[in-house]
């Protein structure tokens, strides 16, 4: 539960609160409600499937199990992708919040994107995340759980210090509630770091090889993490809403001021006379997403790692050197995170792109969980979701929801990397069976013959749709598409999924990919 809850208090904290007001004025903590529903319902098929199946890499395994090796590349692809942008995104956040401090106040456009100089101090610090790496992995695993209770305490102390003095109700309503009304609220759902803030339950469930009693311990840390950070983000968006002075607000909540003060919190501690607290926070805004960087540099290359145990990727991605650190796989990671901050240069540009990139990962459980309770209704299940033939289809409508919020300009960038991922794997792919390679993947077409059709059906729907789509599809209408469309696809993976047979074999030969030894 600790790994889970160190990961999702990352900078999620730091800018989500501002970001999630700015696009949908006090309405946004109906946006934090909304979001914290949605993990949890991803979250609940989860901890069924890590229950069941306590393997590490799970996130990526559950579809291979269902759907053969065309599935299981697919979303073991978009958990790299996942995994290997995160660091970035930290990185944009320490930048974004060194602000404060006089020699890096050149480091940021106004609109948030990275000079020519703040592009090398972000390469550089992509850098520093390998080398710790490298070197220095056995000292981080130690300090993990006192990191983490840095992370709580301080998001909790700002809550608490903050709202003491400075709790102003009539900021709830003074202009308007919902000044962006329903598309406002939902668009701050994935585009404004809700969605992003709450990722990270899925670390105790890629660490599930590693655990006493996985099947004990699973859903307990899953839904606790969850609960933990759902609980602190809603209020944290609450009391920042609430002892904002009036003049940051006054033009409308689309124009919130702070005066060229860097960073949100630190910049609403200053402007109610808590100087002391200000450098608390622009303390943690290096330490809360340092740490969380470098957990997700160690996550990408034991993806990569993975992957290629199981016959997806190169073999090099699986070599390791004398410390036991994979060391391609590291060195891809940093050549990703810096080619990031290219067509990503600000953190809110970053955070739809993760966002969407996630939940695709995630949107494979409850295809695969719907397989399951159909092929395997005998298999071992130490937590059973109730509900659960209701709640699965219901979490994927939910999932491709938030893909959708995320925005046409978000998801064809995202696109783009997709298309990018099948040229790699599956040239590699290619390669392998034509070479004979003894762990070349089997790619089930029959199996996974859904997947194009969802992958593009997605970006049809969004490019025609309201969320920086040509609008032609009105608000409502176009969710009513995304759940049809979703429940049909729901229906059609389940329908053709591995025979019983494969998915057995599936199980016993996977290769459990703990991490490497270091």
């Amino acid at each position: 539960m600790w790994a889970s809850v160190g990961s999702i208090i990352g900078s999620g904290w730091l800018y989500g609160a501002e970001k999630a007001v700015v696009a949908a004025g006090p309405a946004a903590i109906i946006s934090w409600v909304i979001g914290a529903i949605a993990i949890v319902l991803l979250a609940l098929v989860h901890a069924e499937l890590g229950g069941m199946f306590p393997v590490a890499g799970g996130t990526a395994r559950y579809p291979h199990y269902a759907f053969g090796g065309l599935a299981g590349m697919s979303f073991g692809w978009f958990s790299w992708l996942q995994a290997a942008t995160v660091a970035p995104i930290e990185v944009e956040a320490m930048i974004g919040y060194a602000g404060h401090w006089h020699w890096a106040q050149g480091l940021q456009h106004a609109d948030g994107t990275l000079t020519t100089s703040g592009f090398a101090t972000a390469v550089v610090l992509m850098a520093v995340f390998v080398a710790v790496n490298f070197f220095g992995v056995r000292a981080l695993a130690h300090t993990n759980s006192a990191a983490t209770w840095w992370k709580i305490a301080v998001p909790l102390g700002a809550i608490f210090i903050i709202a003491a003095g400075n709790f102003h109700p009539g900021n709830f309503t003074s202009e308007t509630f919902a000044p962006f009304g329903a598309k406002g609220v939902l668009s701050a759902i994935s585009g404004s770091g809700i969605i992003f803030a709450l990722l990270g339950f899925e670390q105790a469930i890629q660490l599930a090889g590693e655990s006493r009693n996985p099947k004990r311990d699973l859903p307990r840390a899953t839904l606790g993490s969850v609960a933990i950070g759902a609980v602190i983000y809603l209020l944290l968006q609450v009391v920042f809403i609430a002892a904002l002075p009036h003049s940051t607000f006054a033009h409308g909540w689309a124009h919130l001021d702070f005066q060229g003060i860097s960073g949100p919190w630190a910049g609403l501690a200053t402007l109610v006379g808590l100087g002391w607290l200000s450098v608390v926070l622009y303390l943690d805004a290096v330490i809360s997403p340092g740490g969380t960087g470098l957990i997700y540099t160690t996550a990408t290359s034991r993806v990569s790692f993975g992957l290629a145990k199981n016959g997806y990727a190169p073999k090099l991605f699986a070599r390791t050197d004398a410390r036991g650190v994979p060391w391609f796989g590291l060195i891809v990671s940093f050549v990703t995170g810096v080619v990031c901050f290219l067509p990503f240069p600000s953190w809110q540009e970053l955070v739809g792109f993760i966002t969407s990139a996630s939940v695709l990962m995630y949107a494979g459980a409850p295809l695969a969980y719907g397989v399951f309770a159909d092929r395997l209704p005998d298999h071992d299940h130490p937590y059973r979701l109730p509900a659960g033939k209701v709640l699965s289809p219901l979490s994927f409508v939910v999932a491709n929801f938030i893909i959708y919020w995320a925005g046409w300009d978000t998801l064809w960038r995202l696109g783009i990397a997709i298309v990018l991922g099948y040229l790699l794997l599956g040239l590699y792919a290619w390669y392998a069976t034509a070479s004979e390679q003894p762990d070349a993947p089997r790619m089930d077409f029959k199996a996974a013959q859904w997947l194009p059709v969802y992958l593009l059906g997605m970006g049809v729907i969004s490019s025609q749709g309201g969320f920086g789509g040509a609008g032609r599809i009105g608000l409502w209408w176009d969710m009513l598409i995304i759940a049809a469309f979703s429940v049909g696809i729901y229906y059609w993976a389940r329908a053709t999924a591995s025979p019983v047979e494969a998915i057995e074999r599936s199980i016993e030969e996977v290769v459990v990919t703990d991490a490497p030894a270091h």
